[in-house]
């Protein structure tokens, strides 16, 4: 029997039934997704890894190498397990010539090495380690991606030819944010070609245990060995390889949160709309005698079935978008060797969705309780409680038109009604707005600042320091430049709280020319000043204001912290100061420029690329956009992907609350219509209240979206390095373009949800 009603209840409401298995779908499928992505994250970013035997601990260093005193301290070392020195030989971008397409304008710093034979293996698509033959060179995979080269193609480096066999995996330079890339080839080209650059060390450990870093990093410190570059652990290669999938799966996350809360506000839309449309039926099923139970049995049977049919329908579509999310991962990481897990923890989540349903609906129907015999079967509908809006009298309106001063009026009398609606509208605003607000902010030109990076126009960065004075030279005489300052680094020895030393990278030069975002404080101003990024100020335990001690000079000088700011260059472990040091190597310079005519910046970066081979000249927009141009592509997708969920949200939200006003209001309905309103004054009249709402929505949504959303996303942002943050807003989307696109949405949902308004007949509506 409970089969029969259900069906024919299913068919006799088949709009309400298909809506709200849509939403369940939806709940059901972001869920699901969610999960499935998350688990792959995890799982192919171990499998990598764990494949290539990534070290623990690596310091880059250029220059003359101690191989026997590295060698002694590995014996005497209790922690390490295995230690090898890699060598990287770095050769100018410019001599990279891949099919037909040169990287003389690749930010990064490429260069060739041979197969590891302890650990830190380069891999093949297919995860096994490459063997290379002579001639043969195997591409770093981010080429493959942006369509550089593709497998046969001829690869001539420093005028030696090979040919391009395949693409590797690295699992310390796979990410944008890597600055160096390695290309693999034989250990004979190797030798052939390795007096046409300058070789770089790659000093790799492997710990017996992980935990202990950070104890192992002090003696490594304290033993004085080489340090001349960036010092890299397994912990930053971890964060570097999920950055740019994390970010879309967190933004996936929040959407999802955002939409479950939508779906059981619409799935009380229904449940109330159905018992409005049924209210004389249950009124007469209570006053016959059935039990209260029975009654919510047929119910809650109907929607378990709804959402078991919506959850099994989205878990589906999660399984046809998860390839398309999962490409970028899969092709950088490979597949997770658990990957069936990943379908077992999306069937939970569906599940969970299910249960929480089931729960919520038969929460929603202990109203049955409230419903009043006598009230259900002589009027047919709830009879609520209106508050007098007293302050809107027709008489005094003089704005508007008599229909859409009834409809405003109406949202003021019952605000409990709308609130509902209102709190849908709010939440669809902020879908909108804050990954598009994410995607705006990352995509500018001023995010460098949270980058540790200033906003100038084009960077020279040379390793050369004896050239330093050509450079400066010839900018100093080029009219078009407006402003410049050179920066640079070296390395410091720094007094710990515990009298322990270790190094820290310190870039000085004129940090008030081309200033970056502080989190807290300021840049250093003084000879006495320094400031830290944010990973060092924790890793050292300082803030602003603090004292530490630097070896300068062979003396020990008291540095007072000025400011703390973000970073994710150098594995985001700098400093930055003012002081000056005759004696200390520098590791490498970086000049940055302004123009006072932006027009001219392409031509200048050709005209410096030319003029100082030995250096990197970069456009600042294009040193962004290969930093950050996947993590930027990704959250572009889920903002595009936000958009589109929160408009069919809107969509189906709004045709729901209309068709429950337009069931709940059937009796006021037809004394309008006994008084002479029109159906099309009907309609104005409950257009204006949705639009009405729909303004307060957008308003309260963008307020939210700038403020908790800018919360949120500085969590998200911080991942990798950038603690200070705030939202770039893109005026024209987030208060023209999205507004206009859920208005649109609504006034096409409204006109859908008040069409049965004209069907409603005045005599079978209006009782004595």
């Amino acid at each position: 029997m409970y089969n029969r009603i259900i069906w024919n209840d299913i068919l006799k409401s088949k709009v309400i039934t298909l809506t709200t298995m849509i939403f369940v779908a939806s709940a059901a499928m972001l869920v699901s997704l969610a999960a499935i992505l998350v688990f792959n994250l995890s799982g192919s970013l171990d499998t990598l890894m764990k494949n290539a035997k990534t070290p623990h601990f690596m310091q880059m260093h250029s220059g003359e190498i101690d191989t026997v005193r590295l060698e002694s301290f590995a014996e005497q070392n209790s922690n390490i397990n295995n230690y090898q020195v890699v060598e990287f030989l770095n050769i100018d971008s410019a001599q990279f010539k891949l099919g037909d397409n040169s990287l003389a304008n690749s930010i990064q710093d490429n260069g060739l090495s041979v197969q590891n034979e302890k650990f830190d293996y380069l891999l093949g698509l297919n995860g096994n380690i490459i063997h290379v033959s002579d001639g043969e060179i195997y591409v770093p995979i981010t080429y493959m991606r942006d369509n550089t080269t593709k497998i046969g193609d001829k690869a001539i480096i420093s005028g030696k030819e090979f040919i391009v066999a395949g693409f590797l995996r690295d699992s310390t330079m796979n990410s944008s944010l890597s600055s160096s890339k390695r290309f693999l080839i034989s250990t004979n080209d190797f030798a052939e070609i390795k007096d046409l650059g300058s070789i770089e060390y790659l000093i790799e450990f492997r710990l017996k245990d992980y935990s202990a870093i950070g104890e192992f990093e002090a003696a490594y410190t304290s033993a004085g060995l080489e340090a001349n570059g960036p010092t890299l652990t397994y912990t930053l290669f971890k964060t570097m390889n999920a950055i740019s999938d994390g970010m879309m799966i967190a933004v996936i996350l929040l959407v999802s949160a955002l939409v479950v809360a939508i779906a059981f506000i619409s799935i009380r839309f229904t449940l109330l709309a159905k018992i409005e449309d049924d209210y004389r039926e249950i009124g007469v099923m209570k006053a016959i005698g059935i039990h209260l139970s029975d009654i919510k049995k047929i119910y809650l049977a109907k929607y378990a079935a709804i959402a078991a049919t919506g959850s099994i329908l989205g878990f589906i579509i999660s399984l046809m978008f998860q390839g398309i999310l999962l490409e970028n991962l899969r092709l950088f990481m490979g597949k997770s060797e658990n990957s069936s897990f990943a379908i077992v923890l999306g069937i939970i989540g569906i599940l969970i969705v299910f249960l929480a349903i089931v729960a919520y609906v038969n929460g929603v129907l202990k109203r049955f309780r409230k419903i009043s015999v006598a009230e259900a079967i002589r009027f047919g509908t709830s009879q609520e409680k209106k508050v007098i809006a007293k302050r809107f009298s027709l008489v005094r309106n003089k704005l508007y038109s008599t229909n859409i001063f009834l409809g405003i009026k109406d949202v003021f009398t019952r605000k409990r009604l709308y609130a509902t609606m209102l709190m849908v509208l709010v939440i669809s605003a902020f879908i909108i707005i804050v990954p598009q607000n994410l995607y705006n902010t990352i995509s500018e030109k001023s995010f460098i600042q949270y980058m540790g990076i200033g906003n100038y126009d084009l960077r020279i960065q040379t390793n050369t320091a004896y050239k330093i004075n050509d450079i400066v030279k010839t900018i100093d005489s080029d009219s078009a430049i407006s402003k410049y300052a050179v920066m640079t680094t070296k390395t410091f020895k720094v007094l710990t709280s515990n009298g322990s030393e270790e190094n820290i990278k310190v870039e000085l030069g004129d940090h008030s020319a081309f200033p970056i975002a502080y989190s807290v404080g300021r840049a250093p101003a003084a000879e006495n000043e320094i400031s830290l990024s944010s990973i060092n100020a924790d890793e050292l335990g300082k803030e602003v204001g603090d004292v530490m001690k630097l070896v300068i000079e062979g003396r020990e000088k008291d540095l007072r912290v000025s400011g703390i700011y973000s970073d994710v260059t150098n594995g985001g472990k700098t400093a930055k100061a003012l002081f000056s040091d005759n004696t200390t190597s520098v590791m490498w310079t970086i000049i940055c420029v302004e123009f006072s005519d932006k027009s001219l910046v392409d031509s200048k970066v050709l005209g410096y690329s030319d003029k100082f081979d030995f250096a990197k000249t970069s456009d600042i927009d294009e040193f962004v956009s290969q930093t950050l141009g996947s993590t930027i592509s990704s959250v572009q997708k889920a903002s595009f992907a936000a958009i589109a969920v929160a408009l069919i949200i809107t969509v189906i939200v709004t045709l729901l609350f209309m068709k429950m006003l337009i069931a709940k209001d059937r009796y006021s309905i037809a004394i309008m219509k006994a008084l002479g309103f029109t159906n099309s004054d009907i309609r104005t009249q409950y257009t204006s209240r949705s639009v009405f709402v729909l303004i307060v929505g957008i308003i309260l949504g963008t307020l939210l979206a700038n403020t908790l959303g800018e919360v949120l996303a500085s969590a998200l942002i911080a991942s990798f390095g950038a603690s200070t943050f705030s939202f770039t807003v893109n005026p024209l989307t987030a208060y023209f373009l999205s507004p206009m696109m859920m208005l649109v949405a609504v006034l096409f949902a409204t006109k859908l949800g008040t069409s049965d308004a004209g069907q409603i007949n005045i005599s079978d509506n209006i009782k004595e």
